[in-house]
């Protein structure tokens, strides 16, 4: 399957599953997500992964004045916590079901804009736009194309300011199987694969946490 045939069904499934059940496959930790527990539940995750390490994400700019970008936002769940926090929260997803079930839910957050991008690459995005942080999490454990995941950091080097983090993680679980073609299961990184794929799109990769398992942190900062 060429890369734009994957790309379409990368679109099907993910608008199919989130017909389905959007917020079981965005978070498949539960079937029935009440919008309290799920959202509180993308409370959690801003709780552990961004306010333990504001010092790296802010970099003594105050959170209200930031312009964060999200990956993969799904049906918003990260996305309204994220917004609680920062001044703007401008959020990708590949699906246009989870794009319109986000604005659904989070139509009354000023500072939340939210757009259905290609599944590779952040040109949706407005011309000029730059931001302050970008964030994303469990989103690209189910790519299955380094090809693309190695667009998205091209990407968000693009869009960063200089010295700005990217947050994210990969599928570090080395005997995951995959194919070219998953929609759902995506290609492992070693340490090494992920050092080297920072290093060839601009970025250091200062910190590492979770090698081997399937949430495997990487914190890529703009040199």
């Amino acid at each position: 399957m060429n890369l734009d045939a994957h790309l379409e069904k990368m679109q099907r499934d993910w608008d199919a599953r989130a017909r389905e059940n959007a917020r079981y496959y965005v978070n498949t930790a539960r079937e029935d997500w009440s919008d309290e527990e799920f959202f509180r539940s993308g409370k959690q995750t801003v709780t552990e992964e961004v306010l333990t390490d504001m010092t790296n994400i802010c970099q003594g700019l105050p959170p209200e004045r930031m312009k964060v970008l999200e990956i993969g936002c799904g049906a918003g769940r990260v996305t309204r916590a994220l917004a609680d926090l920062f001044g703007e929260v401008h959020g990708v997803d590949v699906s246009g079901e989870m794009i319109r079930q986000a604005r659904q839910a989070l139509g009354g957050l000023p500072n939340v804009f939210l757009y259905q991008n290609n599944g590779q690459d952040l040109s949706v995005l407005p011309p000029g736009a730059q931001f302050d942080f970008a964030f994303s999490s469990i989103v690209f454990q189910h790519i299955s194309r380094r090809e693309i995941i190695e667009s998205y950091v091209r990407e968000v080097h693009r869009l960063l300011r200089p010295g700005a983090l990217f947050k994210f993680q990969v599928q570090g679980v080395p005997d995951v199987t995959s194919s070219p073609d998953d929609t759902w299961v995506g290609v492992p990184f070693t340490d090494e694969e992920a050092v080297q794929m920072a290093e060839s799109h601009g970025f250091e990769a200062r910190y590492r946490h979770g090698a081997g398992s399937q949430y495997f942190w990487l914190w890529y900062f703009k040199k």
